[in-house]
């Protein structure tokens, strides 16, 4: 399955990945730009990404810990994830996104 990265300077990567991985993991296992600090725990908010409206509703529920963490960011809109607990699966195969600029690995701490 794949996804659509588009990354902090505007370009864009198609990205295959395996279902039951977190798109954190594909996007920085690609060598993307990302910081993805926790590794996946929701602890950290370094793996920030906007997603494509289009694909937004189709992703689970937020947890409590995600969305607190994005309320932290200084970058949030109304599509933000943090990609670490967006689990691939077939229903998001082509899923959309773009890199936040705090999700950057040399991007200062808010």
């Amino acid at each position: 399955m794949k996804i659509v990265v588009t990354d902090q300077a505007g370009e864009s990567h198609e990205l295959e990945g395996l279902d039951g991985w977190r798109v954190m993991e594909v996007i920085r296992d690609w060598g993307l730009n990302i910081k993805a600090e926790c590794g996946g725990s929701c602890t950290c908010a370094t793996c920030h990404v906007w997603v494509d409206p289009e694909w937004f509703d189709r992703l689970p529920a937020m947890e409590d810990c995600e969305e607190d963490l994005i309320f932290s960011t200084l970058d949030q809109k109304p599509t933000s994830r943090l990609s670490c607990q967006i689990i691939l699966s077939d229903a998001l195969d082509g899923l959309k996104l773009t890199l936040t600029p705090s999700a950057a690995k040399d991007s200062v701490p808010a």
